[in-house]
């Protein structure tokens, strides 16, 4: 899936809040008995329309989580983000994770549930309606509100790609 409006975002200029979303044991079965070892979903966002996501695994759950954050700064997009919601509502999917997400009034918070919720305070985003209609799985349900975050545009991007002014945007 080959998105141009996607913008990745260098992290060195940004101050990141990474935020944990699921954390699994795992077991291995050898000879010598069960090996665990953990698997950690992360996000990370800067609260001002960048956010980011990652898996990391290790032995310990906080190798699993900074391995995690490592993996999250390597994947961040640009959200736009218009009086604290999203511009337009969206459809995101990944796997059997399918989201929907629609503007919200202000004042109305983030209507979402666990693994969304953690992908759009992320982000920045306060004012939210969102519905996780497929798998709960935390990991398709944070690809697909990544995809339908990624997928966003603004009327000033909507206005450069079709080579028109902002007014001919919202009067068609």
């Amino acid at each position: 899936m080959s998105n141009d409006n996607v913008k990745k975002v260098r992290t060195s200029e940004l101050e990141l809040k990474e935020r944990l979303v699921h954390v699994n044991r795992v077991a291995k079965v050898t000879k010598g008995g069960r090996t665990f070892s953990f698997s950690a979903i992360v996000v990370v966002g800067d609260g001002k329309g960048v956010v980011g996501h990652g898996l990391g695994k290790a032995m310990e759950v906080s190798d699993a989580i900074s391995k995690g954050v490592e993996d999250a700064k390597k994947n961040l997009i640009k959200v736009p983000i218009i009086n604290g919601s999203v511009p337009h509502e969206e459809n995101g999917k990944f796997s059997g994770g399918r989201v929907f997400l629609k503007p919200a009034a202000h004042g109305t918070g983030v209507i979402a549930g666990g693994a969304m919720r953690a992908v759009l305070e992320s982000a920045g985003i306060t004012d939210v309606l969102a519905k996780s209609k497929g798998s709960s799985n935390p990991h398709n349900v944070v690809k697909a509100t990544i995809a339908a975050l990624s997928k966003m545009r603004d009327a000033a991007a909507v206005a450069t790609s079709r080579g028109i002014s902002m007014k001919q945007v919202f009067n068609g």
